[in-house]
């Protein structure tokens, strides 16, 4: 069998260069809208996904999530946000976590034993770097939704005005 080359590593007799196996992350950091609750955490950007349940609708007063999973061990909260929690359709409860001043949803996270955290992007201040690369629950998604890139658009609100 040949020899691993430096920076590689053997999987089931398998070599893989060290790139196939690194995971990238990005450190990012949030507030709520008023600023009372800010934290830090880790995320892997290729895990970001949106998602159209009917729960994250109705939380959002929206029409979807966008989240940023991120280890619990890398999360550093400051500010005490108010704690709710819901069970979803599998039966299990998630504390959803927002700022008890300005209502912004923060993060989400199991109710017992958590060990990540579930970041709301839109409260993120590298939001612009965090595309999407998954979408879940989409047989809740709204029809529009993927017609969204057809539809008019301006830069500030001067259309809304118009009307």
């Amino acid at each position: 069998m040949p020899q691993a080359a430096r920076g590689s590593r053997r999987t089931l007799g398998v070599i893989l260069p060290s790139t196939a196996i690194r995971v990238v992350t990005m450190q990012v950091d949030g507030a709520c809208h008023c600023g009372a609750i800010r934290f830090t955490a880790t995320v892997d950007p290729s895990k970001v996904m949106v998602c159209h349940c009917t729960d994250c609708q109705t939380l959002t007063g929206s029409s979807f999530r966008v989240v940023a999973p991120a280890s619990i061990e890398t999360f550093t909260l400051h500010g005490e946000p108010k704690r709710y929690v819901r069970v979803g359709e599998s039966g299990a409860k998630r504390v959803q976590a927002f700022c008890p001043n300005c209502g912004s949803p923060v993060f989400a996270m199991a109710l017992e034993d958590p060990t990540q955290v579930s970041l709301r992007v839109g409260v993120l201040r590298q939001r612009n770097q965090l595309a999407p690369a998954l979408q879940i629950w989409t047989r809740s998604a709204q029809p529009w939704v993927n017609a969204l890139g057809t539809v008019q658009g301006c830069e500030k609100q001067e259309a809304f005005n118009a009307r």
